[in-house]
């Protein structure tokens, strides 16, 4: 089936409320998977025509998808064609699968899996009760409001009740970074199944906890600074200090930063300020205003 497959509509999906498969836009990514996805699962395909796993990939989607009978979505992004998407949610490689749920990504995967796993996938996406939903958001809303222990609580109860349940996991493995204990949040990780262990919610653990280390590596702010006026040209010491501010929650002084770096010498580094900007987003999430402030100006540096 080739990628350029014409959009099947709710009537030939059996997909209540809209389309079951669709491709979409930069202009129109905050309809088409934001929105839709507090209505129904969405699963985004990041795909390219060069890319040979990508034609394996999206007729199993399609077909997988169609097989759900509307209780998910698929929407088809070409990065070719719309790149700033894929490069705010920091797609390194394709195909890259994220799947949204009440308007935030909640889970994914990477590379062509075969039919059998993907149906797996939609079947966990799509079997989450509300209560766990619930759970999950208050969990995660007292993580980011400082109350580690409650938090921490919840995530081990969701834990101990569905032990594959990847964010609770994940969510764990966050607390104890939060809380310095960075040798628990690594066990907590490593409980991960192998068939697991690349979803998102894994992923952002794991960068959370690779920049809680090399934050830790990074030096006090405070002579940071003051190496930093004394060289301003100086990339490395931009980064180094970047490190230290998000280490000491300045989450604005670490994108002004590394944002310097991108401004003045991009490739610096092969590219390491872009690179480490993409991490922070992802560690401190998509709803952050730090995250949304540093997308649009890194956007605005890389496709002016």
């Amino acid at each position: 089936m080739s990628m350029d497959t014409p959009i099947l509509g709710a009537e030939g999906d059996g997909a209540p409320g809209g389309e079951a498969i669709k491709n979409t836009t930069t202009q129109d990514f905050m309809r088409d998977v934001v929105e839709a996805s507090r209505d129904r699962p969405v699963l985004v395909d990041f795909w390219a025509p060069w890319c040979g796993p990508c034609k394996q990939l999206t007729p199993v989607l399609e077909k997988a998808v169609r097989a759900s009978k509307g209780a998910v979505a698929l929407v088809k992004m070409n990065i070719d064609e719309h790149p700033e998407i894929p490069g705010q949610m920091g797609v390194q490689s394709i195909p890259a699968v994220f799947a949204f749920k009440e308007g935030r990504p909640v889970d994914g995967f990477m590379g062509a899996l075969p039919e059998s796993q993907i149906n797996a996938f939609i079947a966990r996406l799509v079997g989450e009760t509300v209560g766990t939903a619930a759970d999950i958001e208050t969990a995660t809303a007292a993580l980011d409001a400082g109350d580690v222990n409650a938090a921490a609580q919840i995530f081990g109860q969701l834990m101990q009740d569905e032990p594959e349940n990847m964010e609770a996991l994940a969510g764990l493995a966050k607390c104890y970074v939060k809380m310095g204990d960075l040798e628990r949040a690594e066990q907590t990780l490593a409980l991960a199944p192998a068939g697991k262990a690349d979803s998102a919610p894994i992923a952002a653990a794991q960068s959370a906890l690779d920049l809680a280390r090399k934050s830790n590596d990074a030096g006090d702010v405070d002579a940071l600074r003051a190496k930093a006026a004394q060289s301003p040209n100086d990339p490395q010491v931009q980064f180094d200090l970047a490190l230290a501010l998000n280490a000491a929650d300045d989450r604005y002084g670490a994108l002004d930063a590394l944002l310097s770096i991108v401004a003045k010498n991009r490739s610096w580094n092969d590219d390491a300020a872009r690179k480490q900007l993409v991490q922070f987003f992802e560690v401190w999430g998509p709803s952050d205003p730090a995250t949304t402030s540093g997308r649009q100006r890194l956007s605005s540096l890389l496709f002016a």
